[in-house]
């Protein structure tokens, strides 16, 4: 045996008393915070909805259709403080600033078309949100959901409601920058056949096909049940893209076009466009753009619109700006003439309804 005294100690791996405290003390800060946010959260959506905006819009519940027929109206999600915020609200088309009717169904993002509505909508978690798309008939009843795999920002349907499609922030949450990624998807409620990404499609360009991984897609606006137009981003670089949703394939029409949105008659698309001066983070002008042609002008409106706007008719076009309760609804002339003028305040994604 030698002399040298060993002292023993714990086993490898094993917690002292202080270690096991300090665990347990993270512990309960985590929860503690956990527990804080959730807190926070339902404090916050009981003062959305126990404030009334301050000389904002009237809003009364009520009975809220997309079925055709009977006078021309808009329906929008509504941004009024109040405990109708974020719900899907009603006014007649000749006059958005009279009393909103709440439908009860809520919203991030919101379009509709032939009875057909799709509504991006939120699931509230303590902690974090899931999403999902609700495909909506003339009533507003959800007759199918799916699970989305990030942020709303994009919707619409088809002219005769038999197509849906949305696009949604998988990665950033802004279009301004680089680093983002989007997942656009198109939805045939007829059959139920969805088509999980535009990723899928064969990309065509100058008469060859497009080969790359930085592909993204957002802002489908249809033709019809088969064909529709969307901007393509690759390389640095936006397009226009004319898509077939039977052979899955497309093809670039021309550079520059961001959020596409095609007129009543068919004949134009209004769009963002990235103007060169302007800053990073506010690099977008409305511009309207003729197909025949493929040649663009400006619209009177020089502040900067991130949005896809939507046309109230083939003349004028309806998009949104940030306002004091979330954003705004505008309108201005197709033409490139007139000027821009407030809408309705506290609104955002609006479909006119016949």
């Amino acid at each position: 045996m030698s002399g040298t005294t060993r002292t023993i100690g714990p086993p490898t791996g094993a917690l002292t008393t202080r270690g096991k405290l300090l665990v347990l003390l993270s512990c309960v800060l985590v929860l503690a915070c956990v527990a804080g946010v959730a807190v926070w959260r339902a404090a916050d959506r009981a003062d959305q909805k126990n404030q009334v905006q301050a000389s904002g819009p009237a809003v009364r519940p009520g009975t809220v259709s997309l079925a055709a027929g009977g006078a021309r109206q808009i329906v929008f999600r509504s941004l009024a403080w109040g405990p109708h915020r974020d719900e899907l609200t009603s006014v007649p088309a000749a006059d958005p600033n009279g009393p909103r009717t709440a439908s009860g169904v809520k919203c991030l993002r919101f379009y509709a078309a032939g009875g057909t509505g799709i509504c991006l909508q939120a699931e509230r978690g303590a902690v974090t949100d899931t999403y999902r798309a609700l495909v909506l008939d003339s009533h507003l009843r959800e007759t199918r959901h799916v699970d989305l795999a990030g942020i709303p920002t994009r919707a619409r349907v088809s002219p005769s409601g038999r197509m849906v499609a949305w696009t949604v922030f998988v990665g950033g949450d802004s279009y301004a920058g680089t680093n983002f990624s989007t997942r656009t998807s198109i939805l045939d409620t007829r059959t139920g056949a969805l088509q999980p990404t535009l990723e899928d499609y064969t990309v065509t360009r100058d008469g060859k096909r497009v080969h790359a991984t930085d592909v993204n897609f957002w802002g489908v606006t249809f033709a019809d049940d088969e064909h529709f137009y969307a901007t393509l981003a690759t390389g640095g670089q936006t397009y226009l893209i004319r898509g077939d949703v039977a052979t899955k394939t497309a093809t670039t029409l021309r550079t520059n076009v961001e959020c596409p949105s095609l007129s009543p008659d068919g004949t134009r698309i209004a769009f963002k466009k990235r103007v060169p001066g302007l800053p990073a983070d506010a690099p977008w002008r409305l511009y309207v753009l003729d197909l025949a042609t493929l040649r663009d002008h400006p619209t009177a409106e020089t502040r900067d619109v991130d949005d896809q706007a939507v046309w109230s008719d083939n003349n004028a076009l309806v998009y949104s700006l940030p306002g004091n309760y979330g954003s705004d609804l505008y309108t201005v002339p197709a033409t490139g003439t007139g000027s821009p003028r407030l809408l309705t305040p506290s609104a955002l994604a609006p479909a006119y309804l016949h």
